[in-house]
């Protein structure tokens, strides 16, 4: 039933979304957090799947990044309710896809080319530091891709290259959404996912140190996560 009303309720926002495209980005993306409310409300109500979220006293006042394990869709909707105005690294394909791409313009995520090497690295800084110039706090997940629970995908180094330019804390983020929420399928079971955030990352790392920290505070924390379901 959840999958049902999910996908009719996402038929609608993009509709209202739509409607709101020449109005303020701002407009547009209360509509996307208004949608992920009730999704969360739904998946309590329908699937008896709740979460709880832990190590909020780690987000400093102002924008921050934030580097996310990721298991599943739920990881995305998160961010909009945690975040006033967050805005998603993503693949810059999504941007082509009709209407959801129009959005993802509207509300200024961040798009990288994923096979642009050095200029879409560029690229992507440059975007990070006006975006968090704005006030708006950033996430990315390093894996690039979903991983199953208990796997761990390769962390990507341009990360690391957001840690050193962006002039904001990094902070790590563990979850365990995929033991709830199936990584390709439809899958849900009723439970509560937990998303946990880590202390940032302390300033003045080498690339290779950073990469090595990050990488264990994140699947050190979701292990730990994963072994309490």
């Amino acid at each position: 039933l959840f999958n049902i009303i999910f996908f009719g309720s996402s038929a609608f926002i993009l509709v209202a979304a739509l409607i709101l495209l020449p109005f303020p980005r701002k407009a547009t993306q209360k509509c996307f957090q208004i949608w992920m409310k009730y999704m969360m409300w739904l998946l309590r109500v329908l699937v008896g799947l709740d979460y709880k979220v832990t190590g909020q006293e780690n987000l400093p006042d102002g924008p921050v990044v934030v580097a996310c394990k990721h298991q599943s869709a739920w990881d995305v909707g998160i961010f909009l309710i945690l975040f006033s105005d967050p805005a998603y690294i993503l693949k810059k394909e999504l941007l082509s896809v009709p209407v959801y791409g129009w959005l993802l313009r509207k509300t200024r995520m961040i798009a990288i080319n994923r096979d642009g090497g050095a200029s879409a690295l560029k690229d992507m800084m440059q975007q990070t530091r006006k975006t968090v110039a704005a006030g708006r706090s950033v996430v990315i997940f390093p894996e690039g891709t979903r991983s199953a629970p208990h796997s761990k995908g390769t962390y990507h180094p341009g990360v690391a290259a957001l840690y050193k330019t962006a002039n904001v804390p990094l902070v790590p983020a563990a979850l365990n959404s995929g033991c709830f929420w199936s990584r390709r399928g439809f899958t849900k079971r009723p439970g509560t996912i937990t998303l946990a955030f880590q202390p940032p990352i302390s300033k003045g790392l080498k690339a290779r140190e950073f990469m090595k920290e990050l990488e264990n505070c994140i699947e050190t924390a979701t292990q730990n996560l994963q072994q309490a379901v």
